[in-house]
């Protein structure tokens, strides 16, 4: 299908920022093309878990049930220590593959009266006289485009090509990056109810996991945060670390991952992708552009969750358009918003200390299995109730080493 010459908005990447935003903005009567360089449905690197603040994002949207329908419904996160420690705290959890929940989202923004057109790649901005975007340029093969647009939402996930070419990127590097594959082992379904989260010092600085989905499949994967280092010259570079040795270490030492890969049957090959994190790597606006999902950097480095705050930050970008006014003031609005969840991911951040140091994982694990409160502090972390920068704080190890009542 062509793309249309103009809209009022055109909105790059149709990931869970970008459909959300553009169903927000088409359910306002706004006239909106959402492109991607990848014809859908599609895979997506992620560990497919959906934690509370993602539920509440997608009954926003007018798709939690469907999308509970098709998700795989967990209780509790496993939360599992170098020294095989483990203690499980509840929560309001499932896990999708990406493929569908995208698929999903992007239904509901076509639903609402979104343009979807695919595959086409974001080339640059087109801009007038004073520089402010007045649409983009867009590729298919051969085939070049231009769409005129009052306002362009970049939402073009984690790889920078897109902010490098609209000239917003901040960092080139990722700030993480996550390896993951599918499993299928029916029997293991059986007994494997948690969301595992396991820390060891073979997987610092980062984490293992294995999310239990739909129809006996598992995503099983492992993270690594700050993978990137800053050179003295202000220049970055990546870290020492191989994924694919950090997986292989990470099925040696826990026997669930032992027994998944060795028992069961893969789906697909693992795959490799980055992370951009801490609402940090980008400019968060410019003359006629908003950039939304994890282009703005919206997954958290201490959990690698972002589908949640990716649609919170569209549902942002959708809302400061809606609301409309001067530009100046359409751009404070949508910064304003992000700025408000800043606080939070910085103190995920923070809390990042226990991928870099697993021991400390030990020692929150040892005393939650004696503390019903901890336990609560923990599913407060799940729930974005609990400041989870303080269970690593230098009080908060404090209080854990101090004798229990």
């Amino acid at each position: 299908m062509t793309l249309p010459e103009s809209c009022d908005v055109l909105v790059v990447g149709a990931g869970p920022a970008g459909s959300a935003c553009a169903q927000m903005l088409a359910r306002a009567g706004l006239t909106v093309c959402l492109v991607d360089q990848q014809p859908f449905p599609r895979e997506k690197v992620c560990g497919d878990g959906l934690i509370p603040d993602a539920h509440a994002a997608l009954a926003r949207l007018g798709v939690a049930e469907t999308v509970a329908a098709r998700a795989h419904p967990v209780e509790r996160v496993a939360c599992i220590g170098p020294r095989g420690g483990r203690v499980e705290v509840p929560g309001r959890l499932a896990v999708l593959p990406r493929r569908e929940l995208d698929q999903i989202l992007l239904d509901a923004a076509v639903a609402a009266g979104a343009e979807f057109r695919a595959p086409w790649r974001f080339e640059g901005l087109l801009t007038d006289a004073q520089g402010r975007a007045q649409g983009a340029t867009l590729r298919q093969g051969d085939a070049v485009h231009e769409v005129s647009a009052r306002w362009v939402v970049l939402a073009t996930g984690a790889v920078p090509q897109a902010l490098l070419a609209a000239g917003l990127c901040r960092r080139r590097v990722p700030s993480g990056v996550a390896l993951r594959g599918y499993v299928r082992h029916p029997a293991m379904a059986e007994r494997l109810k948690a969301m595992e989260v396991v820390w060891h010092r073979s997987l610092r600085p980062g984490y293992g996991w294995i999310f239990p989905g739909p129809d006996g499949v598992f995503n099983i994967g492992v993270g690594i945060a700050h993978s990137h280092r800053t050179l003295v010259d202000g220049r970055s570079a990546k870290q020492d670390v191989n994924l694919r040795a950090v997986f292989d270490a990470f099925c040696r030492h826990h026997p669930s991952a032992r027994e998944l890969v060795q028992g069961g049957q893969w789906v697909g090959e693992l795959k490799g992708a980055p992370l951009r994190c801490t609402l940090e790597g980008a400019h968060w606006s410019a003359p006629g552009v908003l950039v939304a999902g994890e282009a703005a950097g919206s997954t958290y480095s201490f959990t690698g969750e972002g589908i949640g705050k990716a649609l919170e930050t569209g549902i942002l970008a959708a809302e400061a358009l809606v609301a409309g006014g001067e530009e100046a003031a359409v751009r404070q609005r949508y910064e304003a918003g992000l700025s408000a969840l800043k606080p939070r991911f910085d103190l995920y951040e923070k809390a990042n200390r226990i991928n870099a140091h697993p021991w400390l994982a030990d020692l929150v694990i040892w005393r939650a299995r004696h503390s019903a409160g901890l336990r609560r502090r923990m599913a407060g972390v799940l729930e974005e109730t609990t400041n989870p920068a303080k269970l690593v704080s230098a009080g908060g190890l404090l209080r854990l080493l101090m004798p229990m009542r």
